[in-house]
């Protein structure tokens, strides 16, 4: 007999999203395992699940319920769905859950289905797998499984069919097999085999793959292992013979410092009681202290605990030393491998210090053999009871560029952004002289601070270079031509240039409009379709009329949207379609001008029906956001609820089309008054009032933006700008509105910056085509970035649409097609925030504290 989900799981914490999502869900039975440690859960819905919200249920009952205990949890649900859906429209809205349970269960069988075409006819669907020996041997379970999960699981019946497609080629063959080319004469050489490359070349760099400064820079890096470490390591050793018998090693003391045993060589002086032990007992020139040895290193990141003897490598990078009683000193080195870093510790005459402190100094390479222990004073792992300590060659590598075509990185953060960059806008500015790149820009989040610095480092590189070239007998090289730094800032960018009036055309308040408001099924007017229209016709200051009909959308509505609105599948279907509604509620609204609330959005999905449909349209509407933003600047919010408290006013069925434009009409009749109040009577001084207001820009959202100074004019304007952003404009962060921007936009580029630019945001939202295009022609120039730098969108609860990195490449590739389609450049940079990739924990720490 079947339960109630949270009848079965009483106890089970979920977040309200999920917790909404299996509130009517029934449990049809609970199998197990005789060993317990399996559990199948069967369940039942009327809305289809995400597979991804099952796999995070499943693992919180493991957690929760089974928290000591090693329990596989798996469901296997059986949706009833409303008669919306069919095998293509399942396919639309299920096929990242089909790749999600494919990819943790059967990888063969996922890359297969990603790689597919996939079409529909009739109750047939056909599956199109490229022709390879894994696409012949697997495609009939994969078929298998898709009719499982369509015929079983969804209800829905299909036949699947299977046909073949000749495999794509690499697009990158060309490049890797230069690549490849490069990497053979390298290892060649390092073996003392040289090789003659033929057109191999040096590949050039695309992005931040070799020339970029992000994670990179001048970090040390491990040569390869195996045969020519060793071989380095023996040659510098210089030994020859078998290696000497083995000395007794030293005994820690009660603190876990290391003293020489009574049998160490040398013995002890019986007069002065003191020990006479030489501080190298072998002919090695490379054993700086102890005996020789021969045992490989290992990683220091692998030395857990107290685990005995070990033999380590690294790089000195502190030196400390204490002296105590009876002519002796501690000598305490931190050494770093640069996997992690270690304290070790030995005892030496003071005569002994000068002897091992000139050889053994900071940013020396060492190998050190002793024995772990915990320090008993300060509880560090160190190593002491020392058996050798020598001399070894520079394990580590710089990092460089090899691009033949070298980049150039425009968007750079220094130490002067704050809480996010972590290096000195001089490091950076030598670095990426170092490695070739003809400029760098410098571009830190609202401040230009760093320009100072990073102007002086440029001109004692200038000083160098002219230097160099004198030496050289060559000419003396242009100053603006040998490397440049490009002043920046990352703008927060307000957009003001959305009237509150769109489009208006003289009118006053005394005309007549139509308050309005849609439902839909979800945020993009070009992917989600209308499913209810709401409105109230105001004359003279008075409700006068009223519209209200559900669209059928033909597609499923989803189960977030049907919490929202409380509309459904059964309440839709069978409506008039909105090629029907639409004419007819235009038809209700003639010339009146339009109003809603966040009228953008609403008006978005007006438009692009209009456009589908052919219907020509030349609106004025009002978005009374913007008024409450004039009327109400104390107030926090300006939502719908927010306002409708404010003025009193009632809204029982909020998210209701025809309730919230009824509210919507009630708060635009109390506005009326207010604004004759302030002497505001025609929309054009509304917008005349909106644009001048501080006030209001210190509230709307704020969007990245990288602002580049392309000469002296740019540079000066850039200040004025920073200015105002500071001391007009500031509110959280300095905010910079686009007039703003526009007034003083001579000699400044300006591109759309990350993640959180207007356009990325735009895309993500699934803005439409007009309005993404109205926002690509306000910039210079577009920029893509590493996917790495938004991977964290994949577990981001504000991006469901991104649920993996082929998501994030796609955003990429709709960027660089823009950049197509609108004449615009677009740059691949590597939003900096660190020189070096060991620096990276520093701002891990520094948003941590955020």
């Amino acid at each position: 007999m079947s339960k109630v989900f949270f009848d079965v799981f009483p106890t089970l914490k979920l977040d309200t999203g999920l917790r909404d999502l299996f509130e009517n869900v029934t449990v049809e039975k609970v199998t197990s395992t005789k060993r317990k440690d399996f559990l199948r859960v069967y369940i039942a819905s009327d809305h289809l699940i995400q597979k991804e919200d099952v796999f995070r249920v499943e693992r919180e009952i493991g957690k929760q319920f089974f928290p000591n205990i090693p329990v596989i949890v798996k469901f296997y649900e059986h949706f009833t769905l409303s008669s919306q859906y069919d095998p293509e429209k399942l396919m639309d809205v299920y096929r990242e859950s089909i790749l999600l349970e494919l990819r943790e269960s059967s990888p063969v069988e996922y890359s297969l289905f990603k790689r597919a075409d996939v079409s529909f006819s009739a109750d047939k669907l056909l599956l199109t797998l490229e022709d390879t020996v894994f696409g012949r041997e697997k495609g009939g379970e994969l078929v298998r499984i898709l009719e499982k999960i369509y015929n079983e699981r969804c209800s829905i019946p299909v036949q699947v069919e299977l046909a073949y497609k000749e495999k794509a080629a690499g697009r990158n063959r060309e490049e890797d097999d230069r690549r490849l080319a490069i990497q053979v004469a390298e290892i060649s050489a390092r073996a003392g085999f040289p090789v003659q490359m033929k057109g191999a070349g040096l590949s050039q760099g695309k992005g931040t793959e070799e020339g970029g400064l992000s994670g990179g820079g001048e970090r040390e890096t491990f040569r390869e292992s195996g045969a020519s470490k060793a071989a380095e390591e023996t040659a510098a050793q210089g030994q020859s013979g078998a290696p000497e018998a083995a000395a007794p090693p030293s005994m820690p003391d009660s603190k876990g410092f290391s003293y020489p045993s009574k049998r160490a060589a040398g013995g002890r002086d019986k007069e002065k009681g003191d020990f006479k032990r030489p501080l190298k007992r072998s002919d090695n020139p490379d054993v700086i202290y102890g005996r020789d040895f021969e045992e490989e290193a290992m990683p220091i990141e692998d030395i857990i605990g107290e685990i005995g003897e070990v033999v380590i490598r690294g790089r000195v990078i502190r030196m400390d030393k204490r002296e105590i009683k009876n002519e002796r000193t501690i000598l305490i080195y931190d050494v770093t491998d640069y996997t992690d870093t270690m304290t070790v510790k030995f005892f030496v005459r003071n005569e002994q210090v000068k002897e091992i402190a000139d050889v053994m100094k900071e940013g020396a390479f060492v190998k050190i053999k002793g024995m772990t222990a915990v320090d008993k004073f300060d509880h560090e792992l160190t190593i002491g009871s020392l058996a050798g300590i020598k001399k070894i060659p520079d394990f580590t590598t710089s990092r460089e560029d090899r691009s033949v075509r070298k980049r150039v990185e425009l968007h750079c953060h220094t130490k002067m952004s704050d809480m996010d960059g972590v290096s000195e806008a001089k490091d950076i500015v030598k670095r990426a002289c170092k490695w070739g790149h003809p400029a760098i820009a410098i571009t830190d989040h609202g401040v230009v601070q760093s320009f100072p610095d990073a102007n002086h480092v440029w001109e004692d590189l200038w000083k160098a270079e002219k230097g160099r070239c004198k030496e050289a007998g060559e000419p003396e090289p242009d100053k603006q031509g040998f490397f440049k730094v490009i002043y920046g800032v990352e703008a927060y960018l307000v957009d003001d240039l959305h009237e509150i009036a769109t489009n208006e055309k003289g009118q006053d308040f005394g005309a007549d409009f139509v308050v309005f408001d849609i439902e839909t099924t979800g945020f993009s007017p070009t992917k989600n379709r209308i499913i209810e229209i709401g409105a109230v016709k105001v004359c003279g200051g008075k409700i006068v009329d009223r519209f209200s009909t559900f669209v059928d959308p033909l597609v499923p509505i989803p189960f977030e949207i049907e919490k929202l609105t409380g509309i459904t599948d059964d309440m839709v279907m069978g409506a008039e379609q909105i090629d029907t509604v639409l004419p007819q509620f235009l038809s209700f609204c003639g010339d009146c001008i339009l109003v809603a609330h966040n009228a953008r959005f609403d008006m978005g999905f007006i438009m692009e029906n209009c456009d589908r449909q052919g219907i020509s349209h030349d609106f004025t509407y009002v978005d009374t956001v913007g008024i409450a933003r004039i009327l109400l600047p104390g107030q926090k919010k300006h939502t719908l609820d927010a306002v409708a408290k404010t003025l009193g006013v009632s809204l029982e069925n909020h998210h209701r089309a025809v309730d919230d434009a009824e509210a919507t009409a009630e708060i635009f009749v109390k506005l009326i008054p207010m604004m004759a109040k302030e002497g505001i009577t025609t929309l054009a001084q509304m917008n005349a009032r909106g644009k001048s207001s501080p006030d209001i820009i210190k509230k709307l959202p704020t969007y990245h933006a990288i602002i580049l100074a392309k000469n002296n004019v740019g540079r000066m304007n850039l200040y004025r700008l920073v200015s105002e952003s500071h001391l007009t404009y500031f509110s959280r962060r300095p905010r910079i509105p686009k007039s703003l921007l526009a007034q003083y936009r001579e000699g400044l580029i300006l591109g759309s910056a990350c993640e959180a630019g207007e356009l990325y945001r735009a895309l993500l939202e699934k803005k439409s085509d007009a309005e993404i295009a109205r926002i690509v022609h306000f910039y210079d120039y577009l920029e893509i970035q590493p996917l790495g730098n938004n991977r964290f969108m994949i577990e981001s609860e504000r991006t469901p649409d991104i649920t993996s990195m082929e998501d994030i490449k796609d955003i990429n590739r709709r960027i660089v097609k823009l950049g197509e389609q609108f004449h615009k450049p677009v740059a691949a940079t590597c939003d900096v925030h660190f020189l070096n990739p060991e620096d990276e924990i520093y701002r891990r720490i520094i948003m941590a504290g955020q």
